[in-house]
């Protein structure tokens, strides 16, 4: 006789696990719906609510029970798992808990909320984020800016912070290129669809190599598309997983604003790249500087300076060059601005240029001379050759 097969028996954290992970095949992650359902219910809970019609949820609860039927979370799982992806909740050690700062925010285009879950494909874990920085910015970007962000990303590296951007080309692209000229792992990519959908196709290449080293990152559902809103659900998570975000080159209307937004509204550092004034795609960035809600930067030192921990980054106060003149007193300053360039004046006359006492602009004509600023002659005192510029 033929035993009857055993119903597999899952913990509390893997049911879990398979009810966010059709949760969000049910409802668009990053919608309102969805963070209001999840506030004060297990995601097991919130499913069970779906699946028995509860008629709290409105049209939009029965419609979306209508495809509860079509969604296999446990193959889902199963697929993902040997496509070498997993996929990260609240409870798992590598869930980044950074991301949390989103739950009960204020929507902006129909969107807000804490992810449910993160999708991932690459070896770096997600709760290795506490040290990285958001850079994103204009699909049209010029060479200055794609130069700026690489530059920052690379210093970023080199640091031990990791870049989280998203993959578009332009400012995103190149942000992911500077870091990974620095030790693996040093840059993540989140996507507006499945972590297997790399998008745009021009960047495969790129986010093949930032899944090698570091991680590919999305709430969508492996196989799922991007679409228009996705990108502005992936950009609050974007914000939330990094510790600032540097806006480099965007225009009046850019989604990288939509970006800073999110990292402005959960109390992380805004910093924007200025670029020439006048400029369409540096339009974005000067506002956010203008209006107060973004710090100027420049380089990588300047970031580590307002993310680092206390003490890690102190940039230096910008100087011009040392010059002889910088070490002279006050009043040795005054007497050098009265000595004549052209023809020798006597101590007297240039005392009373300088409104001081003859023995004191006398004491100060001695030093000048001694550092070569002044030349004594019979007739007087005169500047050195080359002091004028000093």
């Amino acid at each position: 006789m033929t035993a009857a097969p055993v119903a597999p028996t899952f913990t509390d954290l893997e049911r879990d696990r398979l009810a966010r992970i059709a949760l969000t095949q049910l409802i668009e992650p990053g919608t309102p719906l969805l963070d209001t359902c999840m506030v004060g219910s297990t995601a097991t809970e919130v499913y069970r609510r779906f699946a028995e019609e509860d008629p709290d949820l409105g049209d939009d609860g029965l419609e979306a029970r209508l495809r509860l039927a079509q969604i296999h979370p446990d193959r889902d799982l199963e697929r993902a798992a040997n496509a070498g992806f997993r996929y990260v909740i609240p409870g798992d050690e590598e869930w980044p808990t950074q991301v949390e700062r989103l739950a009960g925010q204020e929507h902006l285009q129909y969107r807000t909320g804490t992810p449910l879950g993160l999708w991932v494909r690459g070896p770096l874990l997600l709760s290795d984020l506490d040290r990285s920085v958001a850079i994103v910015g204009s699909r049209d970007a010029t060479a200055y800016g794609a130069d700026a962000a690489a530059r920052i990303a690379a210093d970023l590296a080199v640091n031990d912070f990791v870049t989280v951007s998203g993959a578009a080309v332009g400012i995103d692209a190149a942000a992911h290129r500077g870091a990974l000229t620095g030790p693996p792992g040093s840059t993540v990519a989140v996507l507006a669809g499945g972590v297997d959908v790399p998008y745009p196709l021009r960047n495969r290449r790129l986010i093949d190599a930032i899944a090698e080293s570091g991680a590919v990152i999305s709430e969508i559902a492996p196989g799922f598309p991007v679409t228009r809103y996705r990108f502005l659900s992936r950009n609050r998570i974007i914000a939330a997983l990094a510790r600032g975000t540097v806006v480099v080159e965007a225009a009046a209307r850019s989604g990288s604003l939509n970006t800073s937004h999110w990292a402005y509204s959960i109390n992380t550092p805004v910093m924007a790249v200025p670029g020439q004034v006048g400029a369409m795609t540096s339009v974005g960035t000067h506002e956010l500087v203008r209006s107060g809600k973004g710090v100027l930067v420049t380089d990588g030192l300047d970031v580590r300076e307002l993310v680092g921990d206390m003490g890690e980054a102190v940039p230096e106060e910008p100087r011009g060059p040392v010059r002889r003149r910088d070490s002279l007193t006050s009043v040795e300053k005054q007497v050098l601005d009265a000595v004549p360039v052209s023809s020798p004046a006597s101590q007297l006359a240039i005392a009373r240029s300088a409104c001081l006492h003859p023995k004191t602009a006398g004491t100060a004509l001695s030093r000048l001379e001694a550092l070569g600023l002044a030349e004594r002659f019979p007739d007087g005192w005169q500047l050195a050759p080359g002091a004028a510029r000093t």
